[in-house]
């Protein structure tokens, strides 16, 4: 045991310790997500949080100390929202066709969204702050971070929100879109997709993307549009209100 002690602490300081970590739980993940069906429950988005940050927890590894080999992770979540532009070049004909519907139906599913969530924690009495940090809570976690620093929210909790928004609308889709009647024809496929990346940002896209090529691409269409809106929008609204 005090051998394994030592081993453990030389790992866990070694730079190339998180991202290691990293790896391995989420293939771990992945593939038990993959002989379940691609089970909601078994997200491995999902799994992966929960098994490092229990780790972390345990072994008492400083937060610093794991991002510091996880940042390489970090760094390709630019590319990777990047290359959600390469479905929607290969559309790029339906979007030309349709360009207002989406814009309009981004608008509708972003307000509703920030209304919602602002006004339930209005009702339960939450203070200001935490309202502010909540209405970006649909767009992915930088930009949420950014906005709510902007309107007087705190960015730390804003992402916070936008993760767990993600991994909600991620586990609860598919129940969500059958209680809806929402079905799997072409047109169909379009709607799910744009509503999971219009609520649930990068982390409903990725699951839409594992579900289905068309849905995946209007996901990714939908981020992109909350992303616009919320950082042009959002600092204005919080003026008038």
């Amino acid at each position: 045991m005090p051998d394994f002690v030592q081993l453990w602490v030389y790992l866990s300081s070694a730079p190339l310790f998180g991202l290691t970590a990293t790896l391995a739980v989420y293939v771990v993940a992945h593939a038990l997500y993959v002989r379940s069906g691609q089970a909601p429950w078994a997200n491995p988005v999902l799994w992966s949080v929960v098994v490092l940050g229990t780790a972390l927890l345990v072994t008492q590894v400083p937060y610093p100390t794991y991002f510091a080999g996880a940042q390489f992770i970090h760094f390709l979540l630019g590319p990777a929202v990047v290359a959600l532009g390469f479905p929607l070049w290969e559309r790029r004909v339906e979007l030309q066709r349709n360009w207002g519907r989406f814009l309009v139906a981004a608008l509708a599913g972003g307000a509703t969204a920030a209304i919602v969530a602002v006004g339930l924690g209005w009702a339960v009495g939450l203070p200001p702050e935490v309202l502010r940090s909540l209405a970006p809570k649909s767009v992915t976690a930088p930009v949420a971070m950014g906005v709510a620093e902007k309107i007087g929210g705190v960015p730390a909790l804003a992402a916070v929100f936008a993760v767990l928004t993600g991994l909600i609308g991620a586990l609860s889709a598919r129940s969500l879109f059958r209680i809806l009647r929402i079905g799997t024809s072409d047109v169909e496929w379009v709607a799910r997709g744009f509503g999971l990346g219009t609520v649930s940002h990068g982390i409903g896209a990725a699951r839409a993307l594992q579900v289905n090529a068309d849905a995946g691409a209007y996901a990714g269409l939908a981020l992109s549009l909350q992303v616009l809106l919320a950082a042009l929008l959002m600092p204005l609204a919080a003026r008038w209100f």
